[in-house]
């Protein structure tokens, strides 16, 4: 194996694949020559199957209630200090109708596990967003279901699915979760969303305590070989009510480098540039579009319960209309050279 990790690049961009041990090693001896070299090519494979179009996601946060206790989570069970909140079927039906008007063609319906929003709820709504708006899509991201419940949603409207796996190491997956959290369960979430027909995304948390080049070495190959239509990667930043809280921040560089990773490898990839990419760095989900992405998640949640979906802190953007949002993600994008374009933004299928 070369520790060169142009020749690492060069292997990737030729064949799509490198083994573990090769991931661990190109993170471990990336320079900044390497990252540009890996970002140049991954803007030329986004730009082959996508141009310069950046796809634009309505973003509605209906619910901070979880059940869950993730240890880097500021949705997190034991916060007691977060005032938590919860849209009605028609606050969320009202958040779309504005995010149509603004040129949203995808709506990503997101939430903590909240035991309230069950199918019989859940069903009506996504029925009526489709009945509404039938040229648009609808993504969930509500976490871990049971296969009877994803099948139905499934079936009431929703094309896409996202699914953060956390980590793709056991070990490293046991020190982010509470005991009653299973790395096999969320694993096979993943494989029967796919199963049944969702257009499917995970992703990972960059820089989560514990991990080093070893367990993101195994999320790649993880990618690499689930195949995901979808992967949302963003670095870690910790929240002042978890375990986690004085634990540092991943970093950008290493976020937009994994990101151009991901694009080399899976070329269609639809790939954010994230909210706490963003968060991390002023200009940090431009960084991402220059190092490969190509989607930007824009909030459409009512302004008057956006702080209180705090998964960490300093979180930007909780201030803004649904407009104002849309217009600065359109003003930065213009900025490097790029649009953001009305589409239901589905990953194209390559021959």
């Amino acid at each position: 194996m070369s520790g060169n990790p142009e020749s690492l690049i060069r292997k990737l961009q030729e064949t799509r694949s490198l083994e573990e041990a090769e991931f661990a090693e190109l993170i471990r001896q990336r320079t900044p020559e390497s990252a540009r070299l890996l970002a140049d090519l991954a803007v030329a494979e986004r730009k082959r199957l996508y141009g310069n179009d950046v796809f634009i996601r309505g973003l509605i946060e209906f619910t901070n209630i979880c059940r869950n206790d993730c240890l880097y989570c500021g949705l997190r069970r034991s916060n007691t200090a977060l005032v938590r909140y919860r849209l009605t079927p028609e606050e969320i039906l009202s958040c779309a109708e504005d995010g149509y008007t603004l040129g949203f063609r995808t709506f990503v319906l997101q939430g903590g596990e909240d035991g309230y929003f069950t199918d019989e709820v859940l069903i009506p709504v996504i029925r009526e967003i489709k009945k509404r708006y039938p040229d648009c899509a609808v993504t969930l991201s509500l976490g871990e279901r049971s296969r009877e419940s994803y099948q139905a949603l499934y079936d009431a409207g929703a094309d896409r699915y996202l699914l953060r796996h956390e980590t793709a190491d056991r070990g490293h997956y046991a020190r982010l979760h509470p005991p009653g959290m299973s790395f096999d369960h969320r694993m096979q979430c993943l494989r029967e969303l796919k199963e049944i027909g969702y257009q499917v995304g995970c992703g990972f948390m960059v820089g989560s305590p514990g991990q080093t080049e070893k367990e993101l070495a195994k999320d790649l190959k993880f990618i690499e070989t689930f195949r995901p239509d979808m992967c949302g990667i963003g670095p870690f930043i910790p929240h002042h009510q978890t375990p986690f809280r004085d634990m540092p921040a991943g970093s950008a560089e290493l976020t937009c480098f994994l990101l151009s990773v991901i694009r080399l490898m899976l070329p269609a990839v639809l790939l954010p540039a994230t909210t706490a990419l963003g968060t991390i760095h002023p200009r940090g989900r431009e960084m991402g579009i220059l190092a490969g992405a190509n989607v930007v998640m824009p909030n459409l949640s009512p302004r008057s319960i956006r702080k209180q979906y705090e998964l960490y802190d300093n979180k930007i953007c909780t201030g803004e209309e649904s407009a104002q949002c849309r217009g600065c993600l359109e003003t930065r994008m213009e900025s490097i050279g790029y649009r953001t374009v009305t589409a239901r933004g589905d990953a194209v299928r390559e021959a």
